[in-house]
């Protein structure tokens, strides 16, 4: 939130004799309370426990109550602030005036050891992405609220592994290799669980619930099913579960993670899990080509999958679209001539097309103008969302000759602005299913994780001439 402190000093500003007369300073500083006014009610919720937005708050109340005696009109202003802050209203002046009170603001708001340490604060209740990793490689990607408990996870478990839930227990698996266990009613969540301190799932005697993917009777269960499941409902099933995730997102959501990351973290979840929901489709689609050891059975996945990415295209879910090119594009599977030569020629083609949408040329052109024809509700591919803004970012200065570069700050809103023009209209009724217990392995991805396993899998598919 760099220009929160500029907004503070611009109000406080003294007035210029040759240029400003008292009119036009309650004007200036009426305008700049309408936008605080503004943008605390677009995105009170985003905002509500932010300390830092909190400081500010309060910095420009007292601002405004000791501007009250020279500008009578700004006591609206006030009432507006005070209810904005849930203050008392105060009847005694602050020791600093309104300049020395800019400078301790910039102070404080420019030292980093001062930020709030955002990580202890409450949490509000949310939804969350778990890896539960089942095997050394391998995990299950599973949706659940933030305050789910261990036995609630290990129910759901038990129930898509078909394992007893009393011989399971569930662990934190820390760096240094430590196994902390969850008693039944722990809270599992933790904002401070890095990829490398990873949920596990084990038995009572704390082996891995399952062997390894690379076991041929497992290749062939997992394959087969996925052959007998309707391209056009996977693909359903894929968008409604991204357009879940991608309603839940605002936009401030995408320059937090852009600009301020490590001063904001626990307030971009939405675009945390949709990010994880595009890598897990990603490494889904790796799993469920190398995991089958027939040729010809992987041929069928290999159609199966994109015409699965075309009808992602035709819901308007470029998210996932980009997420099963990628997948198929990825050296594993690419490499695998003699499988995608046994591919019939209709769905090299069709595949083609497709790949020529992800072309990176010319700052991806043809997905933007593809994408921008499309109408709403669609979903954007949000990595290159995020580039757009990182580059803008990174690439124009935020304040020129000690003035805010408005310009820049319109092209990241612009950019941002995107996420509400898709949001516009809720998923039509073309898009709705009923609950099918068939498609309980693309709600409940059960992927690979380990590059160098999916290698040694492609290797052991075609071994090198």
């Amino acid at each position: 939130m760099f220009f929160l402190t500029p907004l503070v000093i611009t109000y406080c500003s003294k007035r210029s004799p040759l240029h400003e007369d008292m009119t036009t300073v309650l004007l200036r500083k009426r305008k700049i309370l309408l936008i605080v006014s503004q943008w605390n009610a677009l995105y009170k919720n985003f905002l509500r426990d932010n300390e830092y937005i909190n400081l500010f708050m309060k910095s420009l109340y007292r601002c405004v109550l000791d501007d009250i005696y020279d500008f009578p009109p700004l006591e609206k202003d006030l009432k507006d602030i005070q209810r904005l802050l849930s203050m008392q209203c105060r009847h005694t002046v602050d020791k600093f005036s309104p300049h020395q009170k800019s400078k301790v603001l910039h102070k404080q708001l420019s030292a980093k050891d001062n930020w709030p340490n955002l990580r202890t604060m409450p949490r509000e209740e949310r939804e969350v992405l778990y890896s539960m990793y089942v095997s050394e490689d391998s995990y299950i990607s599973v949706k659940a609220q933030s305050s789910v408990r261990a036995q609630q996870l290990l129910s759901l478990l038990a129930d898509l592994l078909d394992c007893p839930q009393e011989d399971m227990v569930l662990a934190a698996l820390t760096y240094s290799g430590e196994k902390v266990l969850f008693q039944p009613e722990d809270s599992v969540f933790s904002d401070c669980l890095s990829s490398e301190e990873r949920l596990q799932v084990y038995r009572k005697d704390l082996t891995t619930v399952m062997n390894p993917l690379t076991v041929n009777g497992q290749q062939q269960q997992r394959t087969s099913h996925l052959l007998g499941l309707n391209a056009w409902d996977v693909a359903i099933t894929l968008t409604n579960f991204d357009w879940s995730l991608f309603h839940c997102l605002q936009e401030p959501e995408l320059i937090c993670f852009t600009c301020s990351r490590d001063a904001y973290v626990g307030h971009t979840g939405a675009m945390e899990r949709l990010l994880q929901r595009c890598n897990e489709v990603q490494l889904w689609v790796m799993t469920e080509v190398l995991l089958c050891t027939s040729l010809c059975k992987r041929v069928q996945v290999l159609k199966k999958l994109i015409k699965i990415a075309a009808h992602c295209k035709a819901q308007r879910n470029m998210n996932s679209f980009f997420a099963i090119i990628m997948g198929l594009n990825t050296a594993a599977i690419s490499r695998l001539s003699q499988t995608w030569e046994k591919v019939p020629g209709k769905f090299r083609k069709l595949f083609s097309e497709l790949e020529a949408l992800t072309d990176p040329s010319l700052n991806h052109k043809a997905y933007r103008t593809t994408f921008k024809k499309m109408k709403t509700p669609k979903l954007p591919f949000l990595p290159l969302l995020l580039k757009d803004i990182t580059f803008i970012h990174e690439g124009n200065k935020t304040f020129l000759d000690n003035l805010l570069n408005f310009e820049k700050l319109h092209m990241i809103a612009e950019s941002a602005r995107l996420i509400k023009q898709c949001q516009l209209d809720p998923m039509g009724d073309a898009l709705r299913q009923k609950d099918n217990p068939d498609m309980t392995c693309v709600k409940y991805l059960h992927v690979i994780s380990s590059q160098e396993t999916l290698f040694d899998l492609s290797h052991r598919l075609e071994p090198r001439p």
